[in-house]
C-alpha cells in the first residue's frame, strides 16, 4: 500500500486487506480500542504469532491522541499537530502488514458494547457503522479503552464556545479548526499545556492558561522525574512554546463563572486556596470568544466493570483497574493496557501494550519494557496526586447552575437530595434527581455528583457500554450468555 498525500499514516484501509482467517474463525486474542496501547498489542502478539482482532469505534487507528484530520481536508503535515508521530507511525504500518498477512483482523467503525464469556472462551458483541456487526470469539481479550474528560461544572459551563480541553484539540486534529479566535485554556493537568500550544500555533489567542493545582508537588519527588527525564524536556519545549506566543500561565487558579448570551464573551478567574476553594475578592474578568477547559481524564471501564474486573483509586482520584505487572486483570483471560489501569499518556500505553501482548501470548517479559512501565507509572502517580482536584471545588457552584447537563439537574437539587431526602451516594441522587440518567450515562456529571453527595469515585456499571439498536439485541441467540 503506498501513502498518498492526504492520507499521511496510509492507515485508512488495512481492514479491507484479504485473510486468511474467516470472519467467524476463532482469534487467540481480541483486542478492543486502537489507540495507543490496543495498537502496540494488536501488532506485537501477531509479530508473537497469534491471531489478532483489533476492533475499534473510529475509521482509522490511533484512538484520541493520535486523531487524524479527514482525509477530504488534504492536510499537507498532520503530523505536525502530534507529539512523538514516528511511535505511531511505525506501529501503523505494523498494522497494515499484519492485516494483509491475514494475522490481524483489523475492524475500524466496531463499538463495543459487551463483552461475554469466561477463561478461554470469549465473544466480543460490537455494532457497526453501516451494519450489525458480526460477534468476535477469542480465547483471549484485552481491554484498551481508553479515557474521556473529567469535567468539573461551575456557572455557564453550558454556554456555546465552552469546550473540552481535549476537545478543542480534537477539533484542531480532526477537522483543522479551532473553537474561537481567542480561547482561555482551563482546569488542571498537563494536558492543558499541550493544548494552548497547539492553539497559539495555529493562530488563536490564548490570553491565559489556568491551572487549579500547581506544579511545586512535584518538587518533592525529584528521583521520579529525574528518572523521567523525556517528560522533562515535553514540559519545557510546550512551556517554550507558551513563551513564544506570551501566552500567561495562572497557577492555583480557576475559571469560577462563564458569562455571555449567544455564546461565551468572558469568563471570570479566582485564586484558589489549597483545597481549591475560590479566595474571596480575588476574581478577574478575561475577555474570549471561547474556552477549552478539563480537569484530567477518567478511566473508561464500563466493559470491564461488566465483566467484574476488581478496581482501585487511582492517584488523581478516579477509579482504574486493578492490574498484575503483566497487565492482567481479576478475571482469568482479560487483560487491560493503557489508561484502564489509570491515566499516564501515550508512551505509558504503548509500553504497557507490549507488556501485556507478550503475557497473553506466554512470553517472557523482556526487561526494558519492565523497566519502563515501572518508571513511567511513578510519574504518572505523581503527576495525578499533583493535579487531583480538591474538595473545595464545590464552592463555586451556584444552586442554579446545571450539573447535569443531559437530565438538567441543578447543583441545588442534588444537595437538596442530599441534605432533605437523605441521599448518601451519587446511586441515590441519581434515582432522586434523575441525575446522570441521560444520554451520556453520567459520564460528564458522574464526578460532580458524588462530591456533591459526599461520596468518593465508585466504579461505573452498566450492562451495555454504548447504546445498542434493539434489533441487535433481538437477533442475538438465546443462549448467549448474560
Amino acid at each position: 500500500m503506498t501513502t498518498s498525500p492526504s492520507d499521511p499514516s496510509g492507515t485508512s484501509d488495512p481492514s479491507d486487506a484479504p485473510g486468511t482467517s474467516g470472519p467467524d474463525a476463532v482469534v487467540d486474542l481480541a483486542v478492543v480500542g486502537a489507540g495507543p496501547a490496543g495498537l502496540a498489542a494488536a501488532v506485537t502478539a501477531a509479530a508473537l504469532g497469534l491471531t489478532v482482532a483489533l476492533l475499534d469505534a473510529g475509521t482509522r487507528p490511533g484512538g484520541q491522541y493520535y486523531r487524524h484530520p479527514d482525509p477530504v481536508l488534504g492536510a499537507a503535515r498532520p503530523e505536525a499537530l502530534h507529539h512523538d508521530w514516528t511511535a505511531f507511525a511505525g506501529r501503523a504500518a505494523e498494522l497494515r502488514a499484519h492485516a494483509r498477512a491475514g494475522r490481524v483482523r483489523y475492524l475500524p467503525g466496531h463499538q463495543v458494547w459487551s463483552v461475554t464469556g469466561s477463561g478461554a472462551d470469549w465473544t466480543v458483541h460490537a455494532r457497526a457503522d453501516e451494519a450489525a456487526a458480526r460477534p468476535v470469539r477469542a480465547r483471549a481479550v484485552l481491554l484498551a479503552t481508553g479515557a474521556y474528560e473529567r469535567q468539573l461544572p461551575f456557572p455557564g459551563w453550558t454556554l456555546p464556545g465552552v469546550v473540552g480541553a481535549g476537545g478543542a484539540q480534537a477539533m484542531l486534529k480532526s477537522g483543522l479548526v479551532l473553537p474561537g479566535r481567542r480561547v482561555v485554556v482551563a482546569g488542571s493537568g498537563p494536558l492543558l499545556l499541550a493544548v494552548a500550544a497547539s492553539l497559539a500555533a495555529a493562530g488563536a489567542r490564548v490570553p491565559a492558561v489556568v491551572e487549579a493545582a500547581g506544579y511545586a508537588p512535584y518538587a518533592r519527588h525529584t528521583g521520579t522525574l529525574l528518572r523521567n527525564p523525556g517528560k522533562l524536556v515535553e514540559g519545557a519545549v510546550h512551556g517554550g512554546a507558551l513563551l513564544r506566543h506570551r501566552v500567561r500561565p495562572l497557577l492555583r487558579h480557576a475559571v469560577v463563572a462563564a458569562h455571555g448570551t449567544g455564546r461565551v464573551e468572558a469568563v471570570t478567574v479566582a485564586r484558589l486556596d489549597r483545597d481549591w476553594r475560590p479566595v474571596p475578592g480575588t476574581g478577574r474578568r478575561v475577555p474570549c470568544d471561547a474556552l477549552a477547559v478539563g480537569h484530567g481524564l477518567v478511566p473508561e471501564l464500563s466493559l470491564a466493570t461488566a465483566l467484574g474486573c476488581a478496581t482501585r483509586t487511582a492517584a488523581d482520584g478516579t477509579v482504574a483497574l486493578v492490574l498484575t505487572p503483566g497487565l492482567r486483570t481479576s478475571v482469568p483471560g482479560v487483560w487491560a493496557a493503557g489508561e484502564t489501569g489509570g491515566v499516564g499518556g501515550a508512551q505509558l500505553a504503548l509500553i504497557e501494550g507490549e507488556i501485556a501482548a507478550h503475557t497473553v501470548a506466554g512470553r517472557a517479559v523482556p526487561a526494558g519494557l519492565a523497566r519502563g512501565r515501572e518508571r513511567l507509572r511513578a510519574f504518572a502517580d505523581v503527576m495525578g496526586a499533583a493535579h487531583r482536584p480538591g474538595p473545595g471545588w464545590t464552592d463555586w457552584l451556584r444552586e442554579e447552575t446545571a450539573v447535569c447537563r443531559c437530565e438538567e439537574v441543578s447543583a441545588g437539587c442534588v444537595r437538596e437530595a442530599v441534605t432533605e431526602l437523605g441521599a448518601t451516594d451519587a446511586r441515590t441522587v441519581k434515582l432522586l434527581t434523575r441525575a446522570g440518567m441521560g444520554w451520556c450515562q453520567g459520564r460528564m456529571c458522574g464526578p460532580a455528583v458524588a462530591a456533591l453527595a459526599g461520596d468518593g469515585p465508585a466504579p461505573d456499571r452498566r450492562p451495555l457500554a454504548c447504546p445498542v439498536p434493539l434489533r441487535q439485541l433481538a437477533e442475538l441467540p438465546p443462549d448467549t450468555p448474560s
